[in-house]
């Protein structure tokens, strides 16, 4: 394979985070209603982000980081409490905050 073959390649889809809830038919509805409302979180998230809005930010990630693990998405309360605590950190590292945020976004878009 040549070095130029490599970019002919689509890379792979990021894997869907399924919910812990998923076969539960009582919890279906639910997480689902968590699902339809993630772009509005991630909108809010990315927004804060923008604006150096530090307070926005962890108060948005420490609702998501509760609200997730009640819908089965562990994986999302964690990065969810890895932005809140990079937001809370004083002096505020814009970059690692950027990163565990964008970390956070990704993860959401996954969620299924």
């Amino acid at each position: 394979m040549s070095p130029h073959d490599s970019h002919n390649e689509k890379p792979e889809p990021p894997a869907s985070i399924i919910s812990e809830f998923a076969d539960d038919p009582d919890m279906q509805e639910l997480v689902e209603l968590f699902r339809f409302e993630l772009p509005e979180r991630i909108a809010a998230l990315e927004a804060s982000l923008d604006r150096g809005d530090t307070d926005a930010l962890a108060r948005l990630a420490h609702q998501l980081k509760g609200a997730s693990a009640g819908y089965g998405f562990p994986t999302l309360g964690e990065a969810a409490a890895q932005v809140e605590r990079d937001a809370r950190h004083v002096p505020t590292d814009i970059h690692r905050l950027a990163d565990s945020t964008n970390d956070l976004v990704d993860l959401c878009r996954r969620a299924a």
